[in-house]
């Protein structure tokens, strides 16, 4: 494709206008730094297309985009098993409709606020937007930490939650799904708890089901999966692949795990993972079926790998796990988990390739450390986009009243993945930045929104 030239005076007046807009956004919003990183790293990537379509500034498209179309926000009181009254704090970002009703996660963890809640819903627009699929952009969750709580104290908090959340969401408005800390479980509490006030089966309403109530197969492994579909086709793109290759991936949640499962699938030797207290480290390639059973069936750490395989090390700290040699890493677990240092240590060891699993696990610094080394580099809106395109295909399922094999809906996430790298490398080399799918996943995604923007008028 022909590379778009722009000339220098439209180029700064560009630059100009992007920056006049995040500095407004800062002084508006001043302690969102979480939010304040996501939208730095979109926009400035956006630049070129500003200055070869000033229409967009005339539209405000900017200004529109970066402000969430509602935010809600509300307490959540629930009584644990020993009958002492807690308070939690739930929101949910409805961010951008243009293309479909509001799409995204639900995080249940102790660090979620306002910023994380509105850069998780922000990224989520442009992630939704490169699937291809007719859904727009949302995010939400509660600063509950499942983790030590009985099922009872998780299904009371669950169903407190759902109760005032219910008032907002439904299959055509806002389509919710699991994030960090809920899981089927949780889906299953809010489901269960949204029928009971709703007095029907709006089975579209939440994603990540259970297969007996409205779920898709291959939801559970999509986002894992789709991650190392996406590098896969970065590798191949260079005469590499993941056969032989040696993988670290962070954390041991959903996400890691089927990534895990995949890259094995793959020919991958994977020798790391981790959890918030630390990491593995298998020389021999980490047994999947030990990792699963700890964290999906006992819900243990990860230290508790060691004691089945002790030729395994266990090491305190899961920063830690980016100093381990490896040709392909896949941080996996949370925002901002891989930072500067661990990035410039990951590149001495000769890691090539960089798939995001989480959402903006690497900060700003990281990845200009790997884009300027020449790293492959799979962003997460582009990488991580498979969990949320097999959401998707599970809301058309639902309005279908049918399903469809795991293997229907695999190659659908393969082919989906597929055409977001494809679109990713277009637009980077359209726009001048060839080989950046920071860049390339950012344009190719934003455009889309922006054009159906414009269509719809100043709403």
């Amino acid at each position: 494709m022909k590379t778009i030239e722009i000339n220098d005076t439209s180029l700064k007046d560009a630059e100009l206008y992007v920056q006049t807009v995040f500095e407004n956004l800062k002084k508006r919003d001043p302690h969102e730094l979480e939010f304040h990183q996501a939208v730095k790293e979109i926009t400035d990537s956006l630049v070129p297309v500003f200055a070869k379509h000033p229409k967009y500034i005339h539209h405000g498209i900017l200004e529109r985009i970066v402000e969430p179309e509602r935010m809600i926000a509300f307490r959540v009181p629930w009584v644990d098993d020993s009958g002492m009254v807690k308070v939690n704090r739930g929101y949910r970002v409805q961010f951008n409709s243009t293309l479909g009703p509001y799409k995204g996660g639900l995080r249940f963890h102790p660090s979620v606020n306002i910023s994380i809640i509105k850069f998780l819903g922000f990224e989520q627009i442009l992630k939704n937007s490169l699937t291809g699929q007719p859904i727009g952009g949302g995010k939400g969750g509660s600063d509950f930490d499942p983790k030590g709580k009985s099922d009872q104290e998780v299904m009371r908090f669950t169903q407190s939650f759902m109760t005032e959340l219910f008032k907002y969401i439904g299959p055509d408005v806002d389509v919710p799904a699991g994030d960090i800390g809920v899981g089927a479980r949780e889906i299953g509490y809010m489901f269960g708890q949204y029928k009971r006030i709703r007095g029907g089966n709006e089975a579209g309403v939440l994603t990540g089901k259970g297969l007996l109530y409205g779920g898709s197969l291959t939801r559970t492994e999509a986002t894992g999966y789709g991650c190392v579909y996406f590098v896969n086709e970065m590798l191949k793109d260079k005469g590499l692949s993941f056969q032989g290759s040696t993988v670290t991936i962070s954390g041991s949640g959903n996400v890691s795990i089927y990534a895990m499962e995949k890259a094995q699938q793959l020919g991958a030797k994977v020798v790391a993972c981790s959890d918030s207290n630390g990491y593995i480290y298998d020389s021999n390639g980490i047994n999947l079926q030990t990792v699963k059973r700890l964290k999906e069936v006992d819900r243990k750490r990860i230290s508790e790998y060691v004691l089945e395989h002790p030729k395994a090390t266990y090491v305190e700290g899961c920063s830690g796990i980016w100093s381990v040699p490896c040709d392909i890493a896949l941080p996996c677990a949370t925002q901002n988990e891989l930072d500067e240092n661990s990035a410039k240590l990951l590149v001495f060891n000769g890691v090539k390739a960089i798939g995001e699993g989480a959402n903006m696990p690497s900060t700003l610094e990281a990845i200009d450390v790997f884009l300027n080394n020449k790293v492959l580099f799979g962003p997460a809106k582009a990488a991580n986009a498979g969990g949320v395109a097999v959401s998707s295909l599970e809301m058309s399922q639902n309005s279908m009243r049918t399903s469809w094999t795991f293997e229907e809906v695999d190659a659908k996430l393969h082919e989906i993945m597929s055409k977001i790298y494809e679109q990713s490398v277009s637009a980077a080399e359209e726009y001048g930045h060839p080989g950046n799918l920071v860049v390339g996943a950012n344009i190719a995604g934003f455009i889309k929104v922006a054009d159906a923007m414009i269509a719809h008028g100043i709403v």
